[in-house]
């Protein structure tokens, strides 16, 4: 079990990473905040994930209802994370920030 963990926690580390060169890299903010969107999300998922199944390593009721509440936060963070994102780049576009393209350079 202790190999899951790693792998999960490894996994979601790499994801973050990515996300933080996306950010970097990326030209607009757009696309930096799809990239800090998508990945931040996953990460998070995998990250929880292995908390979860860590903390079941001693299967007693009270363990198992904290990997339950684990499991609930990831839930709400798969729904919120996205919908929040979504609401940012609505707002962009409101107020005016045009996305990034290659005539303008």
């Amino acid at each position: 079990m202790n190999e899951i963990v790693v792998f999960l926690l490894f996994l979601g580390l790499v994801i973050f990473t990515t996300g933080t060169l996306g950010i970097l890299r990326f030209p607009d903010f757009y696309t930096r905040l799809h990239a800090a969107g998508k990945c931040d999300t996953m990460a998070s998922m995998l990250t929880l994930s292995a908390i979860a199944i860590y903390n079941l390593r001693d299967p007693s009721w009270p363990n198992v209802l904290v990997s339950l509440k684990v499991l609930l936060i990831l839930v709400f963070l798969f729904i919120a994370s996205p919908t929040a994102t979504h609401a940012i780049t609505q707002a962009a576009l409101i107020i005016g920030i045009e996305p990034w393209s290659k005539e303008k350079r």
